[in-house]
This record gives C-alpha cells, structure tokens and sequence, in this order.
C-alpha cells in the first residue's frame, strides 16, 4: 500500500478522528436525496409485490384470499408512494391492478379459506389507505381510485358476511 494511503487509514484509526469519519458517514447516508431512498423502497416493493404474485398465482384455494389481500395491501402502499412522489400514470397502473387482484378476492372468498379474520384486517386497512389515496388525487385519477374503493368495500361486506357464518 503507498505511504500516503497507508497514512490516511491510520489517521483514521486514531481515536478523535475516527468519531469524525463515523459522523462523515452517518451524515452523508441520512442526507441521501428522498428520491434514491424511495427509489431503492420501490425496487424492494417491486421485487417483493413479484413474488406475492407468483406464489398467490401457485397457492391453494384456501389460501389465495389472504395472499391476494396481502398483495393488495402493498400495491396499495406502493400507490401511495408513487403518487407522493409525483409519478401518476404508475401509480394509475397500480390502482388498475389493485383492481383486478380485488376481482381475484372477491371470487376466491369461501368458507373454507384460511386466515379470514387476518385477510379482513388486511382489507379494512387497505381500503383506509386506498381512501386516503382518492382523496389526495386529482379529479382525473379520482374515478378510478373510486371504483376500485368501491370493489374493495364490495369484497370486505362478503369477507365479513362469511366470517360472521362462522
């Protein structure tokens, strides 16, 4: 190693200094742009929203209603942060998925799928933010937004009817 690079790695080691190259670095992490974090969270989401799709694509009946759900819950999170950041016509094609798994929902709700009671929280809590998201959109994206609160509203009256059978 060259005598000057040797020389900064050992000023480094030294103990005030190394406080200082600590904070450097905490300070410059924390002061990342919103834009990367958030960019980094959706390629997360979007890795983690792929396989909820595959593996509800491959589940058992009983168990499709709660991975569906699941995946709507976070569709709808990534619909929201989509649209926080600005970027409408994805979140647009977001919410038109959201509607389609509601779809899948709706018909795959019967008495004897698993987790009904965690499906419905899943339901109530998605159907919360979905009503935050139509009220933060504009007049353009609010239909949509609508109708799809509207199918998932539809969904969660036929997940409680058949919890209450019970």
């Amino acid at each position: 190693m060259p005598f000057a690079v040797r020389s900064a790695c050992n000023a480094l080691l030294r103990p005030g200094f190394r406080h200082a190259a600590l904070s450097f670095f905490a300070v410059g992490v924390l002061l990342l742009p919103p834009a990367v974090q958030a960019a980094g969270a959706a390629d997360v989401d979007l890795a983690v929203i792929q396989q909820l799709e595959n593996k509800a694509l491959l589940a058992a009946p009983r168990e499709q209603c709660f991975l569906y759900t699941e995946l709507v819950g976070r569709m709808t999170e990534l619909a929201s942060r989509q649209l926080a950041m600005g970027d409408t016509d994805k979140a647009a094609n977001t919410i038109k998925k959201i509607s389609e798994y509601a779809e899948r929902i709706h018909m795959g709700v019967a008495d004897d799928s698993k987790k009904l009671k965690k499906a419905e929280i899943l339901l109530r809590e998605t159907d919360h933010r979905l009503n935050d998201i139509m009220h933060a959109s504009s007049g353009d994206d609010r239909g949509m937004v609508q109708a799809t609160l509207k199918r998932l509203q539809t969904v969660h009256t036929e997940l409680l009817a058949v919890i209450f059978r019970h």
